[in-house]
């Protein structure tokens, strides 16, 4: 059982600039002082109000008093800094987060091929119980904080000695459904006053939430959106995606015309190749159906074949007559192939491992159950 925290302070990083001003105005500071404040927490990184030297010593107790600057601490890494590396994190309230950074990858999203990404995870757990998912095996727990969002890019970027360039939204969790939390997260990574990643290097990622991709597309920033896809039939995608039950195709296709009319922005399917299940090439010819009005990008991932699992990945020559039916069609699609499997990359694994070891929470899974990432998964990205 975990021990209960005493009550946990909020931290500084989940505040906007508009939110520090107006805490500081109701406690009688000047509204300069949110300028000051942020520059140590963001240009400077410190980890200590007393570090503040241009702040009275009044108001660095005050701060102190309601905020903390580091709401989680590291536990371990694995991988090696030429490698994936999946970092992973003590929330305050005992339970555990993974973050994983990504070397360069080919056009990945359309972005530069020389720098790193970092796979965010935006929830403990997830409910929406994807069937190649680890992170939603021991059930949900409770939304990141914007803070405990934020962070996880401050604490790798310290540990890892370099700087993030690319973000994806696409860690343990469902990211639209902690949508207030994920966006003011990515206001405060892209601003210049925190973090200042443009907002064109950050993707989120949705097993097909389509009210908050409706949201989204109203959104001010102009992030990408990437759609964990596996089926382009409601009759297959329900097998693996439970979310279409809810959201079925027509719905989730609706509220991706919206976005597209509204950001004329990079939009891309994931979609992951399994044997019998969804690599049939009439899936293949539904799939550029929906991606070419969109101007989709399609990212194939042949499933990664694990010893007990009853599903398998489809031979090289299947994987190519589906991409083959894509391109022909007029679509974009690459096959990639994975990085990570010796670090247990698949979001969740790392976690779920430390939680049972902890006894936070029973055994759910033999110790070979898991395979790759889901609606919130990082196989794509960790593809080279």
């Amino acid at each position: 059982m975990i021990e209960k925290s005493p009550i946990a302070l909020e931290s500084l990083l989940a505040l906007t600039q508009e939110q520090l001003t107006d805490v500081l105005k109701s406690w009688g500071e000047p509204a300069f002082r949110a300028k000051q404040i942020q520059e140590w927490l963001y240009k400077h990184r410190v980890t200590d109000f007393d570090a503040m030297k241009n702040l009275s010593v009044a108001l660095r107790q005050k701060l102190a008093e309601h905020y903390t600057l580091r709401s989680m601490t590291y536990s371990s890494v694995t991988g090696s800094k030429d490698t994936t590396r999946k970092y992973l994190f003590k929330l305050h309230d005992g339970r555990y987060v993974e973050t994983v950074l990504i070397p360069a990858n080919p056009s990945l999203y359309g972005g530069a091929s020389d720098r790193l990404t970092l796979c965010v995870s935006s929830q403990v757990g997830c409910a929406y119980d994807c069937k190649f998912c680890a992170s939603g095996l021991a059930g949900f727990t409770r939304n990141l904080s914007a803070g405990e969002i934020v962070e996880q890019i401050v604490q790798v970027e310290a540990l890892a000695k370099d700087r993030i360039d690319n973000l994806v939204f696409m860690g343990m969790g469902e990211p639209m459904a902690n949508y207030t939390n994920v966006t003011t997260a990515i206001e405060i990574l892209n601003a210049p006053w925190g973090v200042g990643i443009g907002a064109r290097h950050m993707t989120v990622s949705t097993s097909g939430v389509a009210p908050n991709i409706r949201k989204l597309a109203d959104f001010p920033l102009q992030v990408r959106l990437a759609i964990s896809l596996h089926g382009a039939s409601d009759e297959v995608r329900e097998k693996i995606m439970p979310v279409n039950r809810k959201y079925p195709l027509h719905e989730l296709f609706d509220a991706l015309r919206e976005w597209h009319s509204k950001r004329k922005q990079h939009l891309t399917f994931e979609y992951i190749l399994i044997e019998g299940v969804n690599d049939d090439l009439e899936q293949a010819h539904l799939l550029a159906k929906h991606a070419k009005p969109l101007h989709a990008k399609v990212n194939l991932i042949p499933y990664n074949t694990v010893e007990g699992l009853h599903w398998t990945r489809p031979s090289e020559k299947q994987q190519d007559a589906f991409q083959a039916v894509l391109l022909n069609a007029g679509v974009t699609a690459t096959l990639r192939r994975e990085k990570g499997h010796d670090i247990a990359a698949a979001c969740g694994q790392l976690r779920l491992k430390q939680e049972t070891d902890e006894g936070i929470i029973d055994s759910v899974i033999p110790a070979k159950r898991i395979t790759i990432g889901g609606a919130d998964n990082i196989q794509s990205p960790l593809s080279a």
